[in-house]
């Protein structure tokens, strides 16, 4: 970055491809900026990790974010401040620069993030479109952290109280407040030939289902196989919720799924595991027919699972 906030613009040297996603984060919509739910550090930290995820899914390289605040009368000047700093600790593990943004008196507060990644080629990204039949569908990381979170958030009640979160509970909310964009694991991939790929802001079920559309491809999903999140068993046996069923629908992990063809398997995992220490789960594959996902439980029926609701 050449110049960056105290001027009208900011001021960076470019790549040959910019690569550009904006996402925005209400409160009462997207999340409960109270007692018990979120602090102010832990909204700019997701806001900003929900845009970068979407870099991560393209595999592009990180580079700048810019962050516009809508502050609602009685949002006082630190709880503002201590918003931008949680994004900021983010950006400074993720070789991002906050350049600029702008802030706003509105009705309720929101934060709109720009992020802006790069890459050489258009051959170092990947869209949603490149599945193929007989590709293998991948996950990186662990699932149902978010979800189950949110289920125990729900369970304690308006009131915000702690009183009788079920084991594991702290595990989830620890993971769920504290998220972590895939980037190098994007990158990773993209270098590894994955042929398409997208991040798991809505959910396994949701998302995978973009990807089969965008392909024209039809991704069947073994939900026995999912990666299961530390303090998951627990919380879902408390509320009984199947724990599968919630890491498929449950959004905000911010993982990636992808699909690669079965002769990169090794090549894939090797990549993942030289560049972020990352492991990968194979939890289905790619078919020919209708469009979109097929979710399969272990007794071999298939399940339908709605999207996730983005509220924190």
């Amino acid at each position: 970055m050449i110049r960056g906030p105290g001027d009208d613009a900011a001021v960076v040297r470019a790549r040959p491809l910019c690569v550009v996603s904006v996402d925005t984060m209400v409160d009462g919509v997207h999340f409960h900026l109270r007692e018990g739910w979120a602090t102010p550090a832990e909204v700019g930290r997701r806001a900003l990790a929900s845009a970068l995820s979407d870099l991560a899914a393209m595999g592009a390289s990180p580079g700048e974010a810019y962050i516009a605040l809508g502050l609602p009368e009685g949002l006082v000047e630190e709880q503002a401040l201590a918003l931008v700093r949680g994004a900021g600790a983010l950006a400074a593990t993720c070789e991002t620069t906050i350049a600029g943004g702008d802030v706003v008196a509105a009705p309720a507060l929101s934060v709109s993030v720009t992020v802006v990644g790069w890459a050489e080629c258009e051959e170092q990204l990947i869209a949603r479109d490149g599945a193929q039949p007989g590709d293998l569908v991948g996950v990186t990381g662990k699932l149902g952290a978010a979800g189950a979170a949110l289920a125990v958030l729900h369970a304690r009640g308006d009131d915000g109280g702690r009183r009788g979160d079920p084991p594991g509970s702290e595990a989830v909310l620890a993971l769920a407040r504290s998220p972590l964009p895939r980037l190098r694991e994007g990158q990773a991939l993209a270098g590894a030939g994955a042929r398409a790929m997208i991040d798991l802001s809505d959910g396994l079920a949701s998302d995978a289902g973009h990807l089969g559309r965008a392909s024209r491809v039809q991704l069947r999903i073994e939900l026995e196989r999912l990666p299961l999140a530390d303090g998951v068993l627990d919380v879902c046996a408390a509320l009984a919720a199947d724990p599968h069923e919630l890491a498929a629908s449950g959004g905000e992990d911010y993982e990636l799924c992808f699909c690669v063809p079965p002769a990169r398997r090794e090549s894939v995992e090797s990549a993942l595991e030289q560049a972020a220490g990352a492991g990968v789960t194979w939890v289905g594959e790619v078919l020919t027919g209708d469009s979109g996902v097929s979710l399969v439980a272990g007794d071999g029926r298939e399940v339908r699972l709605g999207g996730f609701e983005h509220t924190w």
